[in-house]
């Protein structure tokens, strides 16, 4: 059972990143309990800086900062590493200082991609990071200035592989690649775990109502192959093309991947008392709700 320490519904809640994919899914669910929130876009608040962060969180004195704004663009980020680090970095120490001040919550989403993928086994919150690629140093960065200003009132949430109605989304793109392919090749050496953006909203506001400040691993259950992955949605969708397994090496992507990033999400389903779903199960009713219905 969940051990209440804070009723959020009458606390205001601000959101950054206001257009991504995992902030649409918090307006959501926090429209539909008519919870008191203010969603930023970068336009309004760009948090690599801090004289607007700390004009803005002084103005708007959130109880609770959910940051989802962030530098995504794993590739990219091998050329555009100024830009990764200023967000992914710097924004969030931005946002501690910001929060430290004001006394508010600071909750901050992390990846996967902080792991070399070497071990075989999920990654738990124990574990050390040793990121391989541009953009998981970024996040790490981020990380580490989190857990290093001093300031407890933290939610640390790493994820992986999250998908939802964004055009970014893995599962967006692969819908699109089967309306114009009949066949595809899908790396089948990158395993992780797909996490539903609607769940991971869900559960973290969940987790906030207890209190128990600290580094989480958040993640729907079990662990699959990106080939997997679309071979399971291809055979939910009916789609009549066919799909080949392929290695990474031959797609030349800047940015190396991690072969195995799967989280092991203790102890977040102990702390909440809930089960949470497998990918199989988010991904269905991901393409029930974005995409059949």
């Amino acid at each position: 059972m969940i051990k209440r320490g804070l009723n959020i519904n009458n606390k205001k809640i601000l959101i950054t990143g206001a257009k991504g994919q995992l902030a649409g899914e918090f307006i959501k669910i926090l429209k539909a309990k008519n919870y008191d929130f203010i969603a930023l876009t970068k336009d309004e608040l760009d948090i690599a800086s801090l004289d607007k962060v700390l004009d803005v969180l002084r103005t708007i004195k959130p109880c609770f900062i959910i940051n989802c704004a962030a530098y995504n663009l794993v590739d990219d980020a091998e050329k555009d590493w100024k830009a990764a680090y200023s967000v992914n970095g710097l924004g969030v120490k931005n946002l501690a200082l910001a929060a430290h001040e004001i006394e508010s919550i600071l909750v901050h989403f992390s990846t996967d991609y902080v792991f070399d993928g070497e071990k075989g086994d999920p990654y738990t919150i124990a574990d050390k990071p040793n990121p391989i690629n541009t953009y998981g140093r970024s996040k790490l960065l981020g990380e580490s200035f989190l857990a290093n200003l001093g300031y407890p009132k933290y939610y640390l949430i790493r994820t992986s592989w999250v998908f939802g109605n964004s055009k970014n989304s893995f599962t967006t793109k692969l819908i699109e690649w089967m309306s114009k392919n009949s066949q595809l090749r899908i790396v089948d050496d990158q395993i992780s775990s797909p996490t539903y953006a609607r769940d991971l909203a869900y559960i973290t506001l969940k987790l906030l109502e207890t209190g128990n400040y600290g580094l989480y691993h958040i993640s729907n259950s079990e662990f699959c192959s990106r080939y997997e992955w679309a071979e399971f949605i291809a055979s939910k969708l009916g789609w009549k093309g066919k799909i080949e397994p392929a290695k990474s090496k031959e797609f030349n992507s800047p940015a190396k991947r991690p072969k195995f990033s799967a989280l092991d999400i203790f102890p977040i389903d102990e702390i909440l008392g809930i089960s949470i779903s497998s990918w199989k199960d988010a991904t269905l009713r991901y393409l029930h709700f974005e995409v059949l219905s």
